[in-house]
């Protein structure tokens, strides 16, 4: 663990977000050329086709170290096939990529401008089960919707509840309250989030460290502060809807914060493509991400 714990601290590359689940699944069909009449009310086969997806992109030769340091994984991703292979092992055996698993299971409804994670069922177990899959770390999402500073410090409270256990599982949580890019006052719900952050982070006892995974900030090196905090593995950034081009914008303005994008990182990419132009597009997207995610 160790070994991996200084590659996650120190490695170049970026975490590719490689875990729509049953809310983001079908936007990421559709803009992959999926449509909806393929799979119906058939929530398998639509898995089963996003997987396909995913195994395209992780079996990619350009889907690789040094460009890519992590992935994280939907469940049904981790068990699936890649190969002989699950996709968690195939990831760490075969590419030295380290993976994480999402382990939320969706969002309530928003209350007091947030949306908090659903009870996570059964944690103890899949996270037992996840290590011994292979898995590094773990990712849980919740979202801010308004600057609301007790709700915001409620949302950062859960999440690291969460890190808690998760962390005396012996795997490595990202934290990741997402601010909706849409948010009337964004900077001010910034503000309020990194004191949260900053507070919450002092909670933590002995050698424990997590990941931050953030909203693209509005001023530059909003977060640079725990970029170097002995708590904090890495700070990683979402694009939450940013376009591929701004989202590598906005990053590279960012120090010693690297990418885990989603959509950003898929913008380009289509089943009808040739597996020649594929590649291309998706090592132009790794790249771009990539050298954007070593600025500073």
């Amino acid at each position: 663990m160790d070994e991996r714990i200084q590659l996650m601290k120190s490695g170049s590359g970026f975490i590719a977000a490689l875990d729509q689940s049953g809310g983001s699944t079908p936007k990421t069909l559709q803009n992959y050329g999926v449509s909806s009449l393929e799979y119906g009310d058939n929530e398998e086969l639509m898995f089963d086709l996003v997987h396909q997806m995913r195994v395209r992109i992780m079996t990619n030769s350009v889907f690789a170290r040094p460009n890519v340091l992590g992935a994280i994984l939907f469940e049904k991703t981790m068990h699936g096939n890649v190969g002989a292979k699950c996709g968690s092992q195939y990831l760490w055996q075969d590419k030295s990529i380290l993976p994480f698993l999402k382990i939320d299971v969706g969002l309530e409804p928003v209350l007091n401008g947030v949306q908090f994670m659903k009870p996570i069922p059964n944690l103890s177990a899949r996270l037992e089960e996840a290590k011994s899959l292979d898995v590094f770390g773990t990712k849980m999402r919740s979202v801010i919707k308004e600057n609301d500073a007790v709700a915001i410090r409620e949302i950062v409270d859960q999440q690291f509840k969460f890190a808690r256990s998760i962390l005396e599982h012996g795997l490595i949580p990202i934290v990741e309250p997402e601010i909706d890019i849409h948010i009337d006052e964004k900077l001010p719900a910034e503000e309020v989030l990194r004191e949260c952050l900053r507070n919450s982070l002092e909670g933590l006892q002995g050698e424990e460290t997590v990941v931050f995974k953030l909203t693209l900030p509005e001023q530059k090196n909003f977060y640079h502060e725990f970029t170097n905090h002995p708590r904090v593995l890495r700070v990683a950034a979402l694009s939450g809807g940013y376009n591929q081009n701004e989202s590598i914008s906005r990053l590279s303005e960012n120090d010693q914060m690297i990418a885990s994008f989603s959509r950003a990182l898929t913008e380009n990419l289509r089943r009808d493509l040739t597996e020649e132009k594929f590649s291309t597009q998706l090592s132009q997207a790794i790249q771009g991400i990539s050298s954007a995610s070593a600025s500073g």
